[in-house]
């Protein structure tokens, strides 16, 4: 891979990578560092990684230190939400945006993980088993599985307002 290449790539893929960082982690600093050591990983293997897998290894690096940062803070995390969701009122919502953020709060990290990967960045079943490293019958699971919560979680919060 070339300078240019590398440059090419950075200003293809750097917005996307970001947003989809951001939307699990919720925190525009950490997602910035880990962009930052995706690219720099794909970097110092450039002599290594095709450019036409380079889409997929950039978003494969980004999602293992995410899920290793995630590890690492999984406690005061859970904790943090935990307290959070307890502080919110479900009348306080006003947007859709903002009640379907909510919502993916609520999922498992892989099944928030798989549904930002399809709905949001709009990668394939099989793109997103390799960069989750699950097969494409475990991506269209989680998939299923998160978007049933999704619309129980929606459906819930209907009839909370209803009845407000």
């Amino acid at each position: 891979m070339t300078r240019n290449e590398y440059n090419r790539i950075v200003d293809e893929h750097a917005d996307g990578l970001y947003r989809f960082i951001l939307k699990n982690l919720r925190d525009k600093e950490k997602a910035r560092d880990i962009v930052q050591e995706a690219f720099t990983k794909v970097w110092l293997k450039k002599d290594e990684i095709e450019v036409t897998k380079s889409k997929s290894y950039l978003f494969t690096t980004a999602y293992h230190t995410m899920i290793d940062l995630i590890r690492k803070d999984e406690r005061s995390v859970r904790l943090e939400l935990h307290h959070q969701s307890n502080e919110k009122s479900f009348n306080t919502y006003s947007d859709l945006k903002d009640v379907l953020d909510e919502a993916l709060t609520q999922l498992p990290e892989i099944q928030r993980t798989v549904v930002l990967l399809r709905d949001y960045e709009g990668y394939s079943y099989a793109e997103i088993g390799e960069i989750t490293l699950l097969s494409e019958a475990q991506v269209k699971v989680y998939i299923f599985r998160a978007r049933m919560t999704l619309k129980s979680y929606i459906t819930s919060l209907d009839k909370v307002l209803e009845m407000n």
